[in-house]
């Protein structure tokens, strides 16, 4: 992380904590407003489902069905350009090819490629996988961040100042910028956590491995990532595998939605992912198989016995009342905006995490993640009184992934960021195509009007 020596400017004085109540004071609108005025609040109604905000192509996702004119809960369903992401994967998996390259290209351009397409595509990531001159020197390793999803912001944004067509916003160049970020999202997080640790620890070994050309987006992670450059083929599976599931969902996540509006204002693509990585770190967006890994931390130590069903009931129960881990009430990684009964990239993905235990010798933790997920659902039930089903979503498992691959925990977000920026190209492309006005949604202005007082007049508090 970078030195300042002025430590005073980032401590809480009593003048900041004084202009932060009087922030508060008036700038806290009463709940019961939002009713009066039938404000959709975070744009969902009150059954959560989200508002209808605009239409798209790139993918779906299903988490009810009509039945007798009625609207039920059914298994969740993702599809990505119209097909179903469990045969995406089924049909990859079974030729034995990586998933990710393929699902970049049907996500951008509608349509699975054909063999000689899929090597022209792969090809192109090759040649886009080579950072500016001194890029690592001057702007990675000058300025290293504990948090790697401020890095790669940092290094998107200044990427616009090495290119010469950086605000051109036609077509052809905006795909030309979308292909260079797929390609180097895996190094500039790399590169910019093997700085950071460098920084934190002079003693420790710095180095930099640069990508292989004949390498999926999967191995080259991993590949860069480690010392030795070794991994198994298992583990290249497993991650491309998780690059392919998070690599889009829906037009109304966060991320999604922020691609969206900042395209809409006619910016340049640089800003846009940009904006679309500061959506992604949030722990509510992002962040939150961090929170799932943590919650297990804190569990591995209070349930002494992992078998014991009973014991492991009273740390749920006690999570949910706000008397265990972080106490806020929340089993991390159970329950999903959209999907009630399943979550079918969490289905797909707990296919694979027991091999990898097996790999790994984590037998016993996975055994903890799957009792877990047997009865979270029966806890919050309980305590809850829902009638709303609840499952695990891929952030259960996909942190407890990260970590059997020895992925370090700063770059569990920047992992998710380099799946979804194929998904984020593939809508700043169609913003792009179907430039219409601005996205401008309407905030209604609820404080009374007053009158100017003049300075002289003012009374002190």
């Amino acid at each position: 992380m970078v030195k300042n020596t002025r430590n005073d400017l980032f401590e809480i004085s009593p003048q900041i904590e004084g202009l932060t109540e009087l922030c508060k004071e008036h700038s806290s609108i009463d709940p019961t407003q939002y009713g009066r005025y039938d404000v959709k609040r975070g744009l969902r109604d009150i059954n959560g489902h989200g508002v209808l905000a605009g239409l798209t192509e790139i993918s779906e996702v299903v988490a009810s069905k009509t039945v007798d004119g009625r609207t039920v809960p059914c298994r969740g369903k993702l599809y990505y350009r119209g097909i179903d992401i469990e045969d995406i994967v089924r049909g990859f998996l079974s030729e034995n090819r990586f998933g990710f390259e393929e699902t970049a290209y049907l996500l951008l351009f509608g349509e699975l490629p054909t063999r000689s397409r899929l090597a022209e595509f792969r090809g192109l990531l090759s040649r886009y996988r080579s950072l500016p001159t001194n890029f690592v020197r001057d702007i990675i390793m000058k300025a290293p961040s504990f948090d790697m999803m401020n890095t790669l912001a940092r290094s998107i944004l200044t990427l616009y100042a090495y290119d010469e067509k950086a605000s051109d916003t036609s077509l052809p160049n905006v795909l030309r910028q979308c292909l260079e970020m797929i390609a180097l999202f895996p190094q500039l997080a790399v590169y910019g956590y093997q700085a950071y640790v460098h920084a934190q620890d002079s003693s420790a070994s710095f180095f930099i491995h640069a990508p292989k050309p004949e390498l999926s987006t999967a191995e080259n992670i991993l590949h860069m990532l480690r010392i030795d450059n070794r991994y198994t083929p298992l583990e290249a599976r497993i991650l491309d595998l998780a690059l392919v599931l998070h690599a889009e969902h829906g037009g109304g996540n966060n991320s999604a939605f922020t691609t969206h509006v900042v395209a809409s204002s006619g910016t340049d693509a640089y800003s846009v992912i940009a904006a679309a990585l500061g959506s992604l770190k949030g722990p509510k967006h992002g962040g939150a198989n961090i929170k799932v890994m943590r919650m297990f931390e804190d569990m591995k130590r209070e349930v002494k016995d992992w078998e014991d069903e009973d014991e492991i009931a009273d740390y749920l129960h006690r999570l949910l009342n706000r008397q265990a881990f972080d106490r806020a009430g929340l089993i991390y990684g159970m329950g999903h905006a959209v999907y009630s009964l399943s979550d079918p990239r969490a289905e797909i993905f707990k296919r694979f995490v027991k091999r990898l235990s097996e790999e790994k010798g984590m037998e016993k933790e996975y055994a903890l993640y799957a009792r877990v997920e047997r009865l979270a659902p029966q806890a919050i039930g309980r305590e809850r009184k829902t009638y709303k089903g609840v499952c695990a979503n891929i952030d259960f498992y996909s942190g407890f992934v990260y970590h059997m691959l020895g992925l370090p925990m700063e770059l569990f977000t920047p992992v998710f960021a380099m799946a979804r920026i194929a998904g984020w190209s593939a809508h700043l492309m169609e913003e792009r195509i179907n430039a219409g006005k601005i996205i401008r949604p309407a905030y209604k202005s609820i404080a009374p009007h007053r009158k100017y007082v003049a300075l002289a007049d003012r009374s002190e508090p």
